[in-house]
């Protein structure tokens, strides 16, 4: 029923948004925002990052322009989407151009007072926008591709990750608002501005683009001769993100190692790449996850300078089925302790089996699985997910570098996570707290 809960306020927007969910929206980027409970919680969000979404249709001949501040946060972008969750244009923060100082371009500082940009959004196709006047597009930054699709919307995801601690979702900052100046040179901001765009538009959208239907989910994890554990693997199996067809084919078997990368998930930010399992507690109650940690900027507790590391930014989260694709919890990078030599040691198991040295003076960090499983028909699964986001360009261990599914142990070589279920007492006995 909570998922259903959840696509009504989606596709309702604002108004009842504002009676059921808590945090800052308003009449242009009116879904959301979207995040670990109590917010929309749909599409695997990560939990340390907040979403949000506008959906619109410009008139013809007017412009529309997007102007906000950079946020206190270790990322933030714009998507554009069709209407079944697939990316087509974007701007990520490092490359909006201002006159202001952008934090997110290492060694720039990140607390300036002055963090002023403005996007313009185009109603086109890149490839349509560079075939039909090249020579102008060349000559002009800050463009968000955002083309129609279902009766003329458009569609624009914000993301906020890992906003400075003591800040709000947002970053410390307003949530951007659109400019439209009209044919006749009229401009037209806040509600007008809404209203001229029917930014309080029904969304136009796929109903798979956030999932998949109960009905082949069922099918999916029944299918004869399989154990009741299936599709979860002992030793846990990981599966980087190819398209749509080879997402189901973690069930299947059926996987093309040619597919295109990045596009099976849901909204997906291509600024990412993830790599999944799917887990069954009847192995074991608890799962222990290892690996060597990449480095990422410290931004958490309002670092004053951007740096450069191996990542921006990476997490695993716990998550429920493809079903309600909710997110349980996840950590982020800054709160996973790691040893002298950058090992991390994360335990994931319900509340109830929790080792009591899954703590972080102990050295180890700590992931719930959720009480109903799947949140559908099984109790007993999980579905994992690290996410490694921009890796420099040094850095040939994240999972971007992984082009096949058969390369994945060679490619991240110690920064491949290693899986192993295991008893809550034991745990606690092959694990002693030192602290």
């Amino acid at each position: 029923m909570r998922f259903f809960i959840f696509i009504f306020v989606l596709m309702m927007g604002q108004s009842l948004a504002d009676d059921l969910i808590p945090g800052p929206r308003d009449c242009f980027w009116a879904r959301g925002p979207v995040s670990a409970d109590p917010y929309i919680n749909i599409a695997y969000p990560d939990a340390n990052v907040y979403y949000w979404a506008a959906t619109f249709s410009t008139p013809e001949g007017s412009t529309l322009e997007i102007k906000g501040d950079y946020p206190h946060s270790r990322y933030m972008s714009f998507f554009s989407y069709d209407e079944s969750g697939r990316p087509i244009g974007s701007l990520t923060d490092y490359l909006i151009k201002s006159e202001s100082t952008n934090p997110f371009v290492p060694g720039n500082q990140r607390s300036k007072s002055y963090r002023a940009y403005t996007v313009e959004v185009v109603n086109a196709n890149s490839l349509e926008t560079k075939t039909t006047d090249d020579e102008l597009n060349k000559s002009i930054t800050n463009i968000l591709y955002t083309p129609q699709y279902k009766k003329d919307q458009q569609l624009i995801v914000y993301r906020v990750y890992l906003p400075d601690k003591n800040t709000d979702p947002t970053g410390g900052v307003k949530l951007p608002q659109p400019i439209l100046t009209l044919s006749d040179g009229t401009k037209l901001a806040d509600k007008e501005a809404c209203k001229a765009l029917n930014a309080s538009q029904p969304l136009q959208i796929s109903l798979d683009a956030l999932g998949i239907p109960p009905n082949d989910y069922i099918k999916l994890i029944n299918q004869p001769g399989k154990l009741d554990t299936w599709p979860s693997h002992n030793p846990t199996k990981w599966f980087i993100q190819l398209d749509r067809k080879s997402l189901i084919g973690m069930y299947t078997g059926d996987i093309d190692p040619n597919a295109p990368r990045s596009e099976g998930g849901f909204y997906p930010n291509l600024d990412n790449d993830y790599i999944r399992a799917i887990i069954n507690r009847k192995h074991g109650k608890v799962l222990i996850v290892r690996g060597k940690a990449p480095t990422t900027p410290n931004t958490y507790d309002g670092k004053s300078i951007s740096e450069e590391a191996e990542l921006r930014y990476w997490s695993l989260c716990s998550n429920q089925s493809f079903v309600n694709t909710r997110v349980n919890d996840c950590l982020f990078d800054e709160e996973i302790p790691v040893n002298k030599n950058g090992i991390y040691t994360i335990a994931i198991s319900r509340a109830e089996d929790r080792p009591r040295n899954a703590i972080k003076e102990c050295g180890i960090a700590w992931l719930p699985m959720a009480d109903d499983g799947d949140g559908m028909f099984d109790e007993d699964v999980t579905i994992i997910q690290f996410r490694h986001m921009l890796p420099s360009k040094n850095f040939q261990h994240s999972i971007q570098r992984v082009m096949r599914q058969d390369q994945l142990e060679t490619v991240m070589g110690p920064y491949m996570p290693k899986a192993r279920y295991l008893m809550t007492n034991q745990v606690e006995t092959f694990f002693p707290c030192s602290s």
